[in-house]
């Protein structure tokens, strides 16, 4: 069994309420993990019945990039907050928000293993894909040499469509070797999910969002030596 930590940094909070949590509810997050560069033993919360644990996401956070601007570093602050959880956690994901802004490059540069890069089988995600490959280029190059792409994730497959397919082999050009096979399928048990506060795997797990995302996870294990039987 995998120690597992889930840091939201959205200030959408969209992980945060999918396990449940209301972010208005919230008193320390990841918002004062930035500011303060540590993580408050407060602010963790543990959920017994999926035995993982969430640094929430605050209305706060929404602020952070403009409190950020001016400090040294900012772009470390993450990275310098979660140093000392290392040895309490195997794994620790890191949401960022769909933009490309200091909050993000803070995800990046924190994820010392690598970036997980979900992409919707749609025409404008390939733009975006196209936009997050710059900014990873960037952070290379001038903060984090070491940031690597650790697998593409393709989501929201549907096989009854031409774009789809058109999508995945697109994917699979531009990262070649790069794209997790396991791939999750558009699913209404996948959308109805997070409404309930659950992870698919809770939600409905004989469903087939649930049996992708199972595989995504063993073959994410498999990538680090992980025996998953």
């Amino acid at each position: 069994k995998q120690r597992v930590l889930i840091v939201d940094l959205d200030p959408q909070a969209n992980a945060t309420s999918s396990l449940g949590v209301d972010k208005r509810t919230v008193q320390t997050s990841t918002y004062d993990a930035l500011l303060n560069g540590e993580v408050p033993a407060s602010s963790i919360l543990f959920n017994e019945r999926l035995k993982l644990s969430l640094l929430p996401s605050s209305p706060a956070l929404a602020g952070a990039e403009v409190e950020l601007v001016d400090e040294d570093g900012r772009e470390f602050r993450l990275k310098t907050a979660l140093e000392s959880l290392d040895k309490k956690y195997d794994y620790i994901l890191i949401d960022c928000a769909p933009s490309l802004g200091i909050l993000t490059v803070n995800g990046l540069i924190a994820a010392r293993d690598g970036v997980l890069v979900p992409v919707q089988c749609e025409y404008l995600a390939l733009e975006g894909l196209g936009q997050l490959t710059q900014t990873i280029e960037r952070v290379q190059s001038a903060l984090f040499p070491n940031l690597k792409v650790r697998g593409v994730v393709l989501t929201m497959y549907d096989p009854r469509t031409n774009l789809s397919t058109d999508v995945v082999n697109e994917v699979n050009n531009h990262f070649p070797g790069q794209v997790f096979k396991s791939i999750v399928p558009r699913s209404i048990r996948l959308a109805e999910a997070p409404s309930y506060g659950l992870p698919i795997s809770a939600y409905s797990p004989s469903s087939v969002g649930a049996k992708a995302y199972e595989s995504l996870a063993k073959e994410l294990l498999k990538g680090d030596g992980i025996s998953t039987k």
